[in-house]
């Protein structure tokens, strides 16, 4: 039992190590570094200009949609790196199935585009 315990203490030592340190870099800042807080220092900046409104407003609908959209589009694409390092062995059918779900994420985007999801005003 003690072999098998021995195979993990790299490990432990790993995750030792990992925490002292990210323990250790969030301490010293506070020991190290100077602190004098002063209003000016401590007001809020936006562009030289005092804040403009509250720094909690809502967002509007459109920046969730892009974001989403990209998400969406962005992870379709990663299918396109498996099916190319496996393209030799997949054969025909690999190659026009990939076609096919191509087909499906232009039609997509087209769409997408066509009823102005992509515009901001």
């Amino acid at each position: 039992m003690n072999a098998f315990l021995l195979e993990y203490l790299p490990i432990l030592l790993f995750m030792g190590i990992a925490t002292g340190l990210g323990l250790a870099l969030m301490v010293v800042p506070f020991i190290v570094a100077p602190s004098k807080p002063d209003p000016e220092k401590l007001s809020a900046y936006e562009c030289g200009f005092n804040a403009f409104d509250d720094a909690r407003m809502k967002f509007d609908v459109r920046f969730y949609l892009v974001s989403i959209l990209f998400i969406i589009f962005d992870l379709e694409v990663a299918f396109l790196f498996p099916w190319a390092v496996s393209l030799g062995k997949i054969g025909l059918f690999g190659f026009w199935s990939m076609v096919v779900f191509l087909g499906v994420l232009t039609i997509g985007f087209i769409y997408e585009w066509k009823k102005g999801a992509l515009e901001w005003e």
